[in-house]
């Protein structure tokens, strides 16, 4: 169920009235939350979800904070503390050299509740649409231990790799969406505008025409004709597509289909258990209890089958079985993953281990966008040639034999 978000009027300790907003299912808890970070509550009041929507939002003044800025923050961040740089001093050079806005403003605010006495976890809490739930926590383990320096550093090398793999498939995939987005645009002009004035040339020669012209020339007017309806119909399609996603249901059925998309279905497999690699021996190393650990990783799967897989090594890990044995017979995690973490467990050592299955899996993922680089350019050279030139051809087959043409028409 998806929180409201309030507005809120206090007072701090030394009587200043401060303003902001909070994200809880009811008004009871955002006064305990205000109170517990030191604040008396002067007014607490549910903002208008049609007011939010006409906000003016300016470039870097959003909510949202791009994972590599956030990044770029975590690394310096540990930089400073591992310096002996008390945290408030810490937080306010950040604040104030952060090139992002929005992060700015967000770091100069948790370093006005960390001066309050709040702990870093709680103030980074009250934003949770840039610190989710693996940030938080690992901030949390970092303060419990006395090592936060290392879990920011931790959580900076996670989200470096991220950001290098999302890299790498975008590259990857950007070639055969440009070609694709070509293809479309230069069939769409040939349909529209091309055809129709060959079709009038034709038209006034009479006869009959090749069938592959005939073709083209039927489907450019049934595509002139129905042009704003299509468009029509693509948008509702997408807008119909988002939303079902948007949905349980819809979500498991996408990320389903995705895993079986022949050869991208595997880069997408791949790229979810590197993911779940990484994030759960970075917690482990954090000192994050197991089940938190998993369930943390569960929720930052991207995936919602690789997510029913973590639910599974939930549950048996609850009812005191070993990791292990909760991904035998899974179909998304491959025999070695689970060897892998089985003597992880043996030794001692598994959050090593699925350090190493989870780089073992990012070299596979380069090998294949390698690959599949190669592989779909000249593909994809091959498929933009064939179309343009069937067409062109389609166009130009009764020029070959015009004077038929005419004594047809005749």
């Amino acid at each position: 169920m998806p929180q409201t978000t309030y507005a809120y009027k206090v007072k701090d300790a030394g009587g200043k009235t401060l303003m902001g907003t909070l994200e809880a299912d009811d008004t009871k808890l955002v006064a305990a939350k205000l109170r517990a970070m030191g604040y008396v509550p002067l007014s607490i009041e549910a903002r208008n979800a049609g007011a939010m929507k006409r906000e003016l939002k300016l470039p870097g003044m959003g909510g949202h904070v791009p994972l590599k800025e956030l990044a770029v923050f975590s690394r310096q961040f540990a930089t400073l503390i591992n310096s002996g740089m008390t945290l408030i001093r810490a937080l306010g050079i950040l604040a104030e050299q952060t090139e992002h806005a929005g992060l700015a403003r967000i770091v100069a605010d948790v370093r006005s509740q960390v001066e309050r006495g709040v702990s870093l976890s709680e103030a980074l809490a009250s934003h949770p649409k840039v610190f989710n739930h693996l940030y938080r926590a690992m901030v949390r383990a970092g303060e419990a231990s006395g090592g936060l320096d290392r879990s920011l550093l931790s959580l900076a090398e996670t989200m470096e790799k991220q950001v290098k793999l999302r890299g790498e498939i975008r590259s990857a995939m950007a070639y055969p969406v440009a070609a694709l987005c070509i293809v479309i645009a230069i069939a769409s002009g040939v349909l529209l505008f091309i055809v129709p004035v060959f079709k009038g040339i034709y038209k006034s020669l009479g006869g009959t025409l090749p069938v592959p012209t005939q073709i083209l020339v039927d489907i450019s007017s049934t595509t002139v004709k129905f042009f704003p309806f299509v468009l029509l119909g693509l948008v509702a399609v997408v807008v119909v597509l988002k939303r079902l996603v948007a949905t349980p249901d819809g979500r498991v059925a996408w990320d389903t289909t995705k895993l079986k998309v022949p050869v991208f279905g595997a880069l997408v497999r791949k790229t979810a258990l590197s993911r779940f690699g990484s994030t759960l021996s970075a917690l482990l190393r954090a000192g994050v209890p197991v089940l938190e650990a998993l369930e943390i990783t569960r929720d930052a799967s991207g995936n919602m089958v690789v997510a029913k897989g973590i639910d599974s090594i939930i549950d048996g890990v609850q009812r005191g079985e070993p990791l292990a044995k909760g991904l035998e017979g899974h179909p998304v995690f491959p025999a070695m993953i689970g060897h892998m973490i089985s003597v992880g467990e043996e030794t001692g050592g598994l959050d090593d281990m699925l350090a190493k299955a989870s780089a073992f899996l990012d070299g596979e993922i380069e090998r294949m966008v390698g690959a599949l680089t190669s592989l779909l350019e000249p593909l994809l050279i091959v498929v933009l040639g064939g179309a343009v030139g069937s067409m062109v051809i389609c166009l130009y087959l009764p020029m070959f034999n015009v004077d038929k043409l005419v004594n047809q028409g005749q």
